[in-house]
Formats: C-alpha cells, sequence, structure tokens
C-alpha cells in the first residue's frame, strides 16, 4: 500500500472517529435534555393534579364532614369528596389525554391504596411499583438508555400530600418508557443521520486534505532532487542516473521519493562536513604553531578566527578562543599604539602590508591587512558588484621573526653536525682500533728487548703511555659523536608533566644540597599531561638543573616552574649564576661548545634534540652584568599539551597532536624570570 494511500486513510480514520465520538455525545445530550423536559413538564402536571386534589378535600369535607373523628370515617370522607370532586376528574383525563407520554393518573391513601384514578379498573387496588422518574433523570446516560429503549415500564412521578408531618394521599403520574422513546425517536434519527453525513463529508474532506497537502511534497521533491544533482554539492553527470533509478523505487509516492532524497542530500552534508571538520582542524593546528598572530573579522567587525599568537600583541589575559565573538574595539584598546594604528587601518578601507608600530615596551611589529571581497552578478542595476565579506589581520614581531631565523640555524648546524658524525665516527673509528692493537705490540716488544732502568726504554714508555691515553680519549669522543647521531626512539606515554619534573627534583636533592643549592617549585594545582617519553623528558631536565647548580659554584636559588600556555606546557628552569654572555649565547647550542673547564659541550645540544623530537621547543634568557639583581639564566621548555588535554580554538574542533616539525628551539636574549609560589625542596 501506498504511502500516500495510508496517510489518506488515516487522516480519514482519525476524522471520522472524532465525529463518531462528538456524534454519541451530541445524542446521549440530547437524549439526557428530552428526559430532563419530560420529567419538568410532568411534574408541573402533577402538581397541577396535586392542587385539585387538595381543594377537593377540603371542600369535600366542609361540605359533609366524617361522621365521628375515627380513621375509618376521615378515611371514608375523603375518598367520597374525591370522587365526587368533577374538577379533579376533569384534569386527571385532561393529562392523560394532552399529555404523549403520560399513560395514567391516580390518587392513592398513606397505604397505596388507589382511591381515584383514570384506570376505573385500578380503584381499591393496591398500586404497584413502579421506577420514579427523577431517578432516571438524574442516572447515568447507559442507565438512561437501559430505561427508555431497554424491556417496555411504566415510570412514576409522585407528589404527596402531608397531614400533620406524614403522607396522607399521594398524586401518581405514570409515564410510559414506549411513550418516551416514541417522542425521542424523531429526533434520534435526525441526529444519526447527521453524524453519517459527517462522516461522510469528513473522509471526502480529508482525502482533498491530502491530496492537497502533499502538493507541496511533491515541489519539495523535484526540488531536492535537483539540489543533490546540483556541481556544488560534488555530484556528476553521471551521478544522476542512481538517483533517477532509486527514486523509481518509490513510484508516484512523493513522500518515500523525498525520504530517499532526504538520505542522499544529508549523506553528502556528513561527507562535506567531515572534511571542512579535518580542514578547519588543521587550520587551528598551523595557527597554534605560527608565532604571528592571525585574526579574521566579518564585515560587522566580530573575530571568527583568533590564533593563540595574538594574546602577546595585545594587553589581555584572553587567549585566542576567549576572543571570538569580540568586536574590533573590544580586542585593540585605542589608547594603545597598536590598537590605534589597526583601528585607522581598517577605517581607512584601504589594503596594509608590513606598516611598522612600535609598541610601549620598545617592540616593533608589522600590520598586515587583507580585504576579502565576494563578485555578485547584478546587471539589473550595476552590474558586478565587489561585497566585503571580511577582512584578515596579520600581527607580526620583528623580534620573533629574527628568533625564528636563528632557531632554524641552529636546527640546521645541529643536522649537519648529525650527518657529519654519523660518517666520522664510522670513518675514525676503525683506524683507532687498528692503532690501539699496534700500540700494544709495541708496548710488548719494548718490554722484552731492553732493560727497565735503560733510559731509552724508560722515554719510549713514557710516550707508549701518552698514545694509550690519548688514543682512549679519542675513542670516547668517537663514541659520543656516534652515540649523538645515533636515531633517538621515543616510548610515548601521556602523563603529568607535574609529575616527571618532581621526580628529577627528588632526584638531584641530595646533589643540590651538597652544593648549597636551594631549589624552589611552582606547580599549578591541575594536572598538566603531555604525551613524552619520561626517560627522555628526565634527561633534558637534568642536564639544565645540573647546568644551573654548576653556573652557582657558591651555590644560591634555583627555581623550576611548570605552567600552561595555551597549547603547550611549559617547564623554566632559573638559576642565578653568572649568566652568559650576549655573544656568546647563539652558540651555547653547539655541539662542544662549552666555556666550562670541565664541560663536554654535548648537554645542552642533547637537551635541544631531545625537546625538538617531542615537536617542541627551547628557548634560553640571561642576564650577565653584574650587580644586576636579574643576573641568571633561565631556560623554558615548551611542549604540546596531550590531545586530550586539548581545548576547542574559534569555535572549532579540537586538534590533532603536533608533530615533531610542528615548533623548533629557540634563543632568545633578554632578562632573568621571576616565579612565584615557592616551594622548598
Amino acid at each position: 500500500m501506498r504511502l500516500k494511500t495510508k496517510l489518506v486513510l488515516s487522516v480519514t480514520a482519525l476524522t471520522f472517529a472524532i465525529v463518531l465520538v462528538l456524534s454519541a455525545v451530541f445524542a446521549t445530550e440530547l437524549l439526557r435534555q428530552r428526559i430532563e423536559q419530560t420529567a419538568a413538564a410532568n411534574d408541573v402536571q402533577a402538581r397541577q393534579v396535586w392542587l385539585m386534589t387538595r381543594q377537593a378535600v377540603e371542600s369535600g369535607t366542609k361540605a359533609h364532614p366524617p361522621v365521628d373523628r375515627s380513621e375509618e370515617a376521615l378515611h371514608a370522607a375523603v375518598m367520597d369528596a374525591l370522587r365526587s370532586d368533577d374538577a379533579l376528574r376533569d384534569v386527571m383525563n385532561a393529562v392523560v389525554r394532552y399529555s404523549p407520554t403520560v399513560q395514567d393518573v391516580s390518587v392513592t391513601d398513606a397505604h397505596g391504596l388507589i382511591l381515584v384514578s383514570t384506570d376505573p379498573d385500578s380503584l381499591g387496588q393496591l398500586s404497584t411499583f413502579r421506577t420514579n422518574l427523577n431517578t432516571v433523570r438524574y442516572g447515568g446516560v447507559v442507565y438512561q438508555v437501559r430505561q427508555v429503549f431497554g424491556q417496555p415500564r411504566v415510570l412514576d412521578l409522585t407528589q404527596a400530600l402531608d397531614r400533620n408531618g406524614s403522607p396522607f394521599l399521594t398524586v401518581h403520574v405514570g409515564v410510559r418508557s414506549t411513550f418516551l422513546k416514541n417522542s425521542y425517536t424523531p429526533w434520534l434519527r435526525a441526529a444519526l443521520i447527521f453524524a453519517l453525513i459527517a462522516g461522510f463529508a469528513s473522509i471526502v474532506a480529508a482525502g482533498l486534505l491530502a491530496n492537497l497537502a502533499l502538493l507541496p511534497i511533491e515541489q519539495i521533491s523535484r526540488r531536492l532532487e535537483r539540489l543533490t544533482q546540483a556541481p556544488e554539492m560534488g555530484l556528476g553527470v553521471g551521478d544522476a542516473g542512481p538517483l533517477v533509478l532509486e527514486a523509481g523505487a518509490g513510484g508516484s509516492d512523493a513522500v518515500v521519493r523525498v525520504t530517499k532524497t532526504i538520505d542522499r542530500l544529508g549523506e553528502q552534508m556528513r561527507t562535506k562536513a567531515a572534511g571542512y571538520t579535518a580542514l578547519q582542524a588543521n587550520l587551528n593546528q598551523m595557527l597554534d604553531t605560527l608565532r604571528d598572530g592571525v585574526l579574521l573579522f566579518t564585515a560587522d567587525r566580530r573575530a571568527v578566527m583568533v590564533s593563540d599568537a595574538v594574546e602577546h600583541f595585545v594587553s589581555r589575559e584572553t587567549d585566542g578562543a576567549g576572543m571570538v565573538g569580540m568586536r574590533l574595539e573590544e580586542i585593540f584598546a585605542p589608547e594603545t599604539a597598536l590598537g590605534a594604528a589597526v583601528l585607522e587601518a581598517f577605517a581607512s578601507g584601504r589594503e596594509v602590508m608590513a606598516e611598522g608600530v612600535t609598541l610601549e615596551d620598545g617592540r616593533e611589529v608589522q600590520i598586515s591587512l587583507d580585504r576579502i571581497h565576494d563578485t555578485r552578478k547584478d546587471a539589473g542595476r550595476n552590474g558586478d558588484e565587489a561585497v566585503s565579506m571580511g577582512t584578515l589581520l596579520t600581527l607580526r614581531d620583528t623580534e620573533s621573526a629574527l628568533q625564528l631565523g636563528q632557531e632554524l640555524e641552529v636546527s640546521r648546524r645541529l643536522a649537519a653536525i648529525g650527518r657529519l658524525t654519523a660518517g666520522v665516527g664510522h670513518e675514525v673509528k676503525n683506524p683507532i682500533n687498528a692503532m690501539v692493537v699496534h700500540l700494544e705490540l709495541l708496548r710488548g716488544k719494548l718490554a722484552n728487548g731492553a732493560a727497565e732502568d735503560n733510559e731509552v726504554f724508560r722515554g719510549a714508555q713514557r710516550h707508549v703511555e701518552i698514545l694509550s691515553g690519548e688514543m682512549q680519549r679519542l675513542d670516547r669522543v668517537v663514541q659520543t659523536l656516534a652515540d649523538f647521531s645515533r636515531p633517538m626512539e621515543l616510548h610515548l606515554q601521556e602523563q603529568d608533566l607535574r609529575g616527571v619534573v618532581n621526580s628529577v627534583v627528588e632526584l638531584t636533592g641530595f646533589e643540590m644540597a651538597e652544593n648549597k643549592v636551594q631549589v624552589t617549585t611552582d606547580m599549578p594545582r591541575d594536572a598538566v599531561m603531555v604525551r613524552v617519553d619520561g626517560e627522555q623528558m628526565r634527561q633534558a631536565l637534568l642536564n639544565l638543573m645540573l647546568n644551573g647548580m654548576q653556573a652557582m659554584p657558591e651555590g644560591g636559588a634555583l627555581r623550576v616552574a611548570v605552567r600552561r600556555e595555551g597549547q603547550f606546557a611549559l617547564v623554566e628552569v632559573a638559576d642565578a649564576g653568572e649568566g652568559i654572555p650576549a655573544d656568546v649565547l647563539p652558540r651555547i647550542f653547539e655541539l662542544y661548545f662549552t666555556t666550562k673547564p670541565k664541560g663536554s659541550g654535548i648537554g645542552l645540544a642533547t637537551t635541544y634534540r631531545i625537546l625538538q623530537m617531542h615537536g617542541g621547543a627551547m628557548e634560553v634568557r640571561s642576564v650577565a652584568e653584574e650587580g644586576s639583581r636579574e643576573r641568571g639564566t633561565t631556560f623554558t621548555l615548551r611542549v604540546p599539551v596531550a590531545a586530550s588535554g586539548e581545548g576547542r580554538k574559534a569555535g572549532g574542533p579540537g586538534r590533532s597532536e603536533a608533530g615533531p616539525d610542528a615548533v623548533l628551539a629557540g634563543v632568545t636574549d633578554g632578562k632573568g624570570l621571576g616565579l612565584k609560589g615557592k616551594e622548598n625542596v
């Protein structure tokens, strides 16, 4: 059965049921009202007979009083008065004659004996039990139907004449149920005919309305089919074939065709949405690793996309996600140099390319403003009209650009060293082994060929020992080169960075105490989840803490802090040592470069490499001026937070974990960092 037919039948059945119920309610209400009217009319007639009975008793007993004061004499006098009163008899006969529902009228005494009646055969007999009409009048619908349309019976309507507070005479008006049924039948027949006509009319109306209601669905179906075949939905000409076959399966049933078309359209939209979601995730990941501040504004100057780096340019504690939805004037304060320049560029309506602005803290920032336009056809008026869709604002810190160049240079040097050491280690190792073997042979020959007290022997033996020591030292250097250039295998696990730092602080606690170094930590209350190789990260932190300890030979304070900044977790290791001179600072990450008499020059290079493998970065800021209160060095490790701990930026979905090439390490000049919330270890 077609869905359209089912819809018509269901609407028709519902309408007919409603009409049927309303008709039944109407019929029962009509029956109740007719019984109410019959009871009220007959009650008036019963009261009229009651009045005539009272007058007949009063006038008869006055004209012919009882012979004595006994009840029998009174009863006889009352019966004679009633039977001899022509007016009473005329009223009773008139009630029976003119009322279509009354069968008889009678008057009984207190014992139920019929004294006067319109039925002569019942005089002097006891009255039979009859259901009171008022009981039917106030009964339920089912009870009323059963009394009126059931087995024929006589219903009674009574009016009592009291004497000394007790019933003395009772007027009975007998109402025949068949008479009631005959008087109600025309009304009920009319109600039934009305219900049938209304039901038939409802069927016709439901069919017409269903057909009219399905006409828009037909139009919607055709439009949806055209929409699914549109080029912007990703369908070609060849895709229209399956749609036609699929629509044919539903025949002429518009609802089936619409349902199938909507299902296909929904599948296309889900596919497109998945693609847009992946694209937005990649865009968000790119913005997170970008040091330039990028903001996208709509035509009404409301931000819809803000990178995390923007917070380094504006004086706000809100990150990029918190600025989304804010207006241009709310993000950039007009009283600041950057805010005034940005607002002026927006107000000018022109595009800006790398316009320089000096901030209050002395930083040089370049502003770029790109207008995004849409060309629409309006041939009736102006032809092609350029409509502004939004504005892309880019903020670039020139110092950050220089810093990035330094990072790339350091990375290039480390990569070159890695390639060099991989070959040198292999080429030098074999000659060293051969030299060691021949040196041992020479040592044996010297021992067998000369006396130990010979001066020549002792000189030669001394040179052999020197050669052996230097060769062992060269072997260690080559082994270090080989270890540094060997591919690093990471075992990444999601863990709390606070625990990694605390384990290193605990490991170095005894050595720090021996060197009179006091370690303080600053940890956040909430967990800082990162996905790292715990052993490698501990090695990197250990190198930095030992360097800080060695920079303070007389002892001092070493501060370690953990915090989160956007999508990165930061670990800061700050010492109060002598600092690193500005001319030496760019070279500290070079392999074998060291300013310490006993330093190997591979600790910072190894730490740098570990951070690179984790997709992180390392920065250093140092003050070497004597007498400065901020003298010392601060190393900052930057590691991407774990995917489960990432937030959603710019109203988009969470981003995937940054890869190893996401951020490179950096070297910057500056002053030492001050940390708060100290905790002695």
